[in-house]
């Protein structure tokens, strides 16, 4: 039977799988779960996940959720699978998990909550949070200085130093794309101080092409419709405040 591969292209977890999938020929089929539309809460997708989150995959019988379970075993269980991506040395798997386990409560806590305070939380239902998107942007900065100086020491291009890419470098940069989505000179000023992340991002884009920008590609087009929202918010808020001036001069002169 095919694999069946359940997931949201918006969700960054979801675009890993995917893109992995794609990168190494891996013959799946893609189920899209709406997560807008809520599709992951429906009983229907809890038989699959319980847990009711993108993505999920079913294998025959075999039903596995979590992003970083399912990249592992996607390298295990399909032979065409090259090696570097999860190594069969055990000292450099455990490398690879010190990356996937850090990457939760850093990286992807400090870009999803920022992303979603600063941009997405209208589209689900939630107002924007200028407070919680400042303690997201620390976390998010911290976690960035932390791939720069620890997780990207050594001579490679990719994290741990390596020379080709792993499941990790798929895990990370498909979270750091959710940035696309911010106003451009925002997503300028959180990336530009960390150069060797820059240069890391582009490798593993390369890397991975074209497959990269296919799988990224809704994210590139809600790029432009968050952009157009922004331009809206900002002239609806200068046209109030121009009204609200005329609303005083108009006080001052008749009734003051």
């Amino acid at each position: 039977m095919t694999l069946k591969v359940f997931g949201d292209r918006m969700s960054q977890p979801s675009r890993a799988v995917i893109l992995f999938c794609k990168v190494n020929n891996i013959e799946f089929e893609e189920v899209t779960i709406d997560v807008v539309k809520r599709q992951h809460l429906s009983q229907q997708f809890a038989e699959i996940n319980p847990m009711r989150q993108v993505p999920a995959i079913v294998d025959g019988r075999f039903k596995l959720f979590e992003s970083h379970a399912i990249l592992i075993y996607l390298s295990c269980a399909f032979p065409g699978v090259a090696d570097h991506w999860y190594p069969a040395d055990v000292s450099k798997r455990a490398k690879i998990h010190s990356v996937l386990d850090w990457h939760h409560l850093n990286l992807r806590y400090g870009a999803l909550k920022y992303v979603l305070h600063t941009t997405l939380g209208p589209t689900l239902g939630r107002p924007l949070n200028p407070g919680a998107a400042a303690n997201a942007k620390k976390i998010l900065e911290s976690s960035l200085a932390k791939i720069e100086s620890v997780w990207l020491k050594g001579s490679g291009k990719f994290l741990l130093g390596s020379y080709q890419p792993s499941i990790a470098d798929v895990s990370l940069v498909c979270e750091i794309m959710e940035l696309e989505v911010l106003d451009e000179k925002d997503r300028f000023r959180i990336l530009s101080p960390y150069k060797k992340v820059g240069v890391w991002i582009e490798a593993t884009k390369a890397s991975m092409q074209p497959y990269f920008d296919d799988v990224h590609g809704i994210l590139y087009g809600s790029k432009e419709k968050y952009q157009k929202q922004r331009e809206i918010a900002t002239l609806h808020s200068k046209t109030r405040r121009l009204f609200n001036w005329f609303d005083y001069e108009h006080y001052y002169k008749h009734v003051m």
